[in-house]
């Protein structure tokens, strides 16, 4: 069983939960994932790592309440625990296989869009460990939404926030503040990483593909099982079949098909989109062994 040490809510629907996991948080990177399980008959939810302590043998965890399961997980509180809570999962993020002098020359900017604020923080605070200072842009439909703000002015070399309502910060999405950030303020970077909704990543793509900027994205929003077998996180990424859960969940935003991606999350939603899917993909709708019987 896995306590929960500290429970907070950071906005409406969106809860953080500190998890004392010693063996998770012994091992576990940025940009990697877990699966948690509320109890024996819970479902398997995946959940971006927001933070770790190794010392206090804790994970940190952020999610929004958007269906049954996580509003179950809501539910819990500190001093009660989860079934299960298994991880890390997925691969860390690709700039910790860089190396640091190289990262130190760089300019990166994270976009993090809403919840996906919690799995930018833990790879920016990586970072500032390491004496690389990353700009950032949060940005929220409202101020109300807006999370992690001081957080990540600890770690950060500038933070930017805007709204869709101008309720804080500049008016406008992530695509408008990148723009005011180059065009007004005469920032330049070599590096973004993006995580956020689909459609908010999608667009970003197009803006710095243009731009001629490398750009990284999460696709955690897709996965539904976390360990390829259940085909929900299929993805087309430089025309070749890939699963945001095993093989990810980072790509290069350039190349993921994202029309391909949104079409095929609406369709996986309903049995019978699912049962399409399995007919149409075969054997390469799972992302595990790729051959495994329905059952």
């Amino acid at each position: 069983m896995y306590e929960i040490v500290k429970k907070e809510l950071l906005a409406p629907n969106i809860v953080r939960m500190e998890i004392r996991a010693p063996r998770t948080a012994k091992s576990c990177l940025p940009g990697q994932f877990v699966i948690v399980k509320a109890d024996e008959q819970g479902e398997r939810i995946p959940l971006t790592i927001c933070d770790y302590s190794r010392e206090a043998k804790t994970v940190t965890i952020v999610f929004q309440t958007v269906g049954t399961s996580t509003k179950l997980l809501a539910e819990y509180e500190e001093g009660e625990a989860f079934f299960d809570f298994v991880g890390p999962l997925g691969c860390s993020s690709d700039l910790l296989s860089e190396p640091q002098e190289d990262l130190k020359a760089k300019k990166l900017l994270f976009i993090a869009g809403g919840v996906g604020t919690a799995p930018v923080y833990p790879q920016v605070k990586w970072l500032h460990e390491h004496g690389i200072l990353a700009d950032c842009i949060i940005g929220a439909r409202n101020q109300e939404l807006i999370i992690l703000e001081q957080e990540m002015k600890e770690v950060a070399g500038e933070v930017f926030v805007c709204t869709d309502d101008g309720s804080l910060g500049l008016k406008g999405n992530v695509n408008d503040c990148l723009k005011y950030l180059i065009s007004e303020k005469g920032k330049q970077y070599d590096h973004i990483i993006a995580i956020g909704p689909l459609i908010m990543m999608k667009f970003v793509c197009l803006l710095t593909k243009e731009l001629g900027i490398k750009t990284t994205v999460s696709m955690n929003p897709i996965m539904v099982d976390g360990t390829g077998m259940c085909g929900a996180c299929r993805l087309t990424v430089g025309g070749e079949t890939k699963f945001a859960c095993v093989d990810g969940p980072e790509f290069d935003g350039h190349l993921v098909d994202f029309e391909e991606a949104m079409r095929r999350q609406q369709l996986y939603r309903t049995e019978e989109g699912r049962a399409v899917l399995r007919e149409k993909e075969g054997s390469t709708h799972h992302g595990g062994c790729g051959y495994c019987e329905e059952t």
